[in-house]
């Protein structure tokens, strides 16, 4: 099983497909990286040589900004957006959509699950409030 960036890609997918396990790689990164490195696209994981994962190495740790990188310059990002207290920082704060979704209707995913107000839902609670 080849491990790129601390990362296990599947071996029976093919390479250009495994590639896109990787954070911050979609489709057409893996096939640009996979040109450069001069590997065929269409070749298992599990048939990758040494010599082909340490040019997938050498070559994400020089051009592109991936995994723990990628996702902490990600999150350096929003701090600073709520540090300096604009609008899509502090949507950020109150886990809101931040580009200009309605939120009166769905935003279910962004929200977490519906938080009931007022509502009394225990027998025993509305008894007490009698």
């Amino acid at each position: 099983m080849p491990r790129i960036m601390g990362v296990d890609l599947p071996t029976n997918k093919k390479i250009k497909i495994s590639l896109t396990y990787l954070y911050g790689i979609g489709a057409a990164t893996a096939l640009e990286i996979l040109n450069t490195a001069k590997i065929n696209p269409d070749k298992r994981a599990s048939e990758l040589s040494d010599s082909d994962i340490s040019s997938i190495t050498k070559l994400l740790d020089s051009t592109y900004e991936v995994e723990g990188d990628l996702r902490r310059q990600l999150a350096l990002s929003v701090r600073r957006l709520q540090a300096v207290n604009c609008y899509r920082g502090i949507r950020h704060k109150r886990c809101l959509p931040c580009r200009g979704q309605r939120t009166k209707t769905n935003a279910r995913t962004r929200k977490g699950k519906k938080k009931t107000i007022g509502a009394v839902r225990d027998k025993s609670a509305r008894n007490q409030m009698k």
